[in-house]
């Protein structure tokens, strides 16, 4: 299980992308696709069509990182894109575990003891 601080903003990228993308590709639709920076110190998240895969592009200050991740059975639970056509969505940090961790992201929601300000 990877986890992250919760302070720590996480965008996933809801349009299908080519895994076979490295670290300036990834960087490039990144800056270009969602007008972010990858620099920024926030985590984008990638996944091919069938959602089988996902890779992860994360600066640290220092170097960037690229992980990544193949199911070997089923598939990870996308989120939709929004309706003003933004092809991003905006994760809390815990989202991220989960939608890694194979949990369906629709109808979860947190505790209401669980929210922070």
């Amino acid at each position: 299980m990877l986890s992250f601080s919760g302070s720590l903003r996480v965008f996933v990228v809801v349009e299908p992308c080519d895994m076979r993308k490295g670290y300036e590709g990834l960087s490039a639709l990144a800056g270009e696709v969602l007008g972010e920076d990858v620099r920024s110190g926030a985590i984008f998240v990638f996944g091919n069509k069938r959602r089988t895969r996902l890779k992860i592009l994360y600066f640290d200050g220092t170097g960037l990182w690229l992980m990544s991740k193949r199911l070997e059975k089923g598939t990870f639970s996308w989120p939709k894109a929004v309706e003003s056509g933004v092809g991003k969505v905006k994760l809390r940090a815990e989202a991220l575990a989960m939608l890694t961790d194979g949990i369906d992201l629709r109808g979860a929601k947190m505790r209401p003891w669980y929210e922070r300000g």
